[in-house]
């Protein structure tokens, strides 16, 4: 059985947590054992502690490898055994095998130390490269959870009623009845969501093309993918109880139901939301992370679905190729990339958080900004790397209660900043049908509201307006 993760750490542990490892924004986890990339925790105890030169963690012995084309078997042999290694998966999706990639990914499990692996495998003529499987976090930090309030602030605008000029405007837009639209979808690339939610199931996709049958109907490579895909478990349970929280929270924000008199809204109060979960009780991997991105991306090719954006509330790791390659797989595919900055409050110029500070056309990078307009302290920055702010300060969403009750939490962090991006994305396309993913980008970034606490932090020095969506 899953644990809860216990997102009330003391601000002691979160603290000496940010010293011990730039990969984490707060450790909310329990240690539960190694991360297997096919899905689920391995049958060990032994704590995930590798970390690059830069203090990056990565799943210990495991090394993603991309072969050169036409490699012989010999000289594959002959590179395994050069860093004692076997190989434990191949990751070839559909989707690049539609780019002409035959060859794909091959994880490796090592005895070697990964760096000295790493740096092995890459000074030979047969690799293309060789990269730690790393490991991702959510980017938020908790704050009073019986925050009752009903304070939807980041919803607000200047002329709403009550009003804040540094919410998103979303009200305003709301005022000139545009709420979104069921023909336009997001995914959520997070833990699994409480689709069950009273505030957010009439929002949550549920596949017509595959049937609960044990077959997979509709070819797209995984069997009754009903509600999506849990990449962490290898399964079709998209939700797992309580521990799915942040993926449910991130899921309100972009479009709960609005106008049914209960709960909160999203951004979008009309929108279909797909599920890629692939954050558990240890974090997430690249390689899973990658065939999350594939997988949503195959529904777009395969089935037509009118995808704009993806939303990554997560971050971590090193410079991953892997990852960049499946960010631009999105980016072919005109699917937006709305990440969260991090919760370091350093300068992503200098300092790379990934992914988003990889450089893809289709990434938005989304700071957090306080209801007074100031820029969290917590949050990262980047006047080439970061985009704009959003509301990302005690915001209050949907939230999976005990024994299935559908409740409401706030949380804070560039986690909870994104979504309000990715909502807005949403409700840009449901307005403007024939928008593609650049213009959508394009609107979002010159429709901001210049604010002196963004200016020099970040591309547009200004924070997200959607009164004009």
């Amino acid at each position: 059985m899953k644990k809860r993760i216990n997102f009330f750490g003391s601000v002691l542990t979160v603290f000496v947590i940010m010293l011990v490892s730039m990969v984490l924004v707060y450790r909310c986890t329990t240690d539960e054992g190694l991360l297997d990339p096919s899905g689920g925790s391995a049958a060990t105890t032994q704590t995930v502690s590798n970390t690059d030169t830069q203090g990056n963690e990565f799943v210990p012995g495991e090394v993603l490898v991309k072969f050169r084309a036409g490699l012989s078997e010999t000289r594959r042999t002959a590179l395994l055994d050069m860093v004692s290694a076997k190989v434990s998966q191949k990751l070839l999706t559909q989707l690049m095998k539609a780019g002409g990639d035959s060859e794909g990914i091959t994880i490796i499990k090592t005895d070697m130390s990964v760096n000295d692996a790493i740096t092995k495998l890459n000074s030979q003529s047969g690799i293309e490269y060789a990269e730690p499987n790393y490991i991702y976090q959510h980017t938020y930090t908790s704050n009073d959870p019986y925050y009752t309030g009903g304070n939807l602030w980041g919803m607000y605008g200047d002329g709403t009623s009550p009003s804040n000029q540094y919410g998103s405007q979303a009200g305003e837009a709301w005022a000139n009845n545009h709420i979104g639209s069921s023909d336009v979808y997001v995914g959520v690339i997070d833990q699994g969501i409480m689709y069950a939610h009273s505030d957010l199931s009439a929002n949550m996709w549920t596949n017509p093309y595959d049937a609960s049958d044990g077959v997979d109907n509709d070819g797209n490579g995984y069997i009754d993918d009903i509600r999506g895909w849990d990449f962490y478990n290898n399964d079709n349970s998209t939700y797992d109880g309580t521990s799915d929280y942040h993926g449910t929270h991130v899921a309100g924000t972009i479009g709960a139901v609005g106008g049914n008199s209960i709960g909160v809204a999203g951004v979008c109060w009309n929108v279909k939301i797909i599920t890629a979960k692939f954050l558990g009780s240890n974090g997430g991997t690249t390689a899973n992370a990658i065939l999350a991105i594939d997988y949503l991306i195959g529904l777009k090719t395969l089935h037509s679905l009118n995808i704009i954006a993806i939303n990554a509330s997560w971050g971590g790791g090193g410079y991953s190729t892997s990852l960049y390659n499946a960010i631009e797989r999105a980016n072919t595919a005109g699917i937006l990339f709305v990440a969260a900055a991090g919760n370091y409050g350093t300068n992503n110029d200098s300092t790379p958080f990934y992914p988003a500070s990889y450089s893809n056309s289709n990434i938005i990078s989304v700071i957090n900004i306080t209801s007074t307009g100031a820029k969290a302290s917590s949050s990262n920055y980047g006047a080439t790397s970061c985009d704009l702010g959003a509301p990302g300060s005690s915001i209050y969403s949907t939230y999976p209660g005990s024994g299935g009750s559908s409740a409401y939490a706030s949380l804070t962090g560039t986690s909870m900043a994104a979504p309000h991006v990715t909502g807005a994305a949403a409700l840009y396309k449901a307005t403007n049908p024939t928008a593609t993913a650049a213009t959508i980008k394009s609107a979002i970034l010159s429709s901001v509201v210049a604010t002196t606490s963004l200016s020099g932090r970040c591309v547009s020095g200004g924070r997200l307006n959607v009164s004009g969506f």
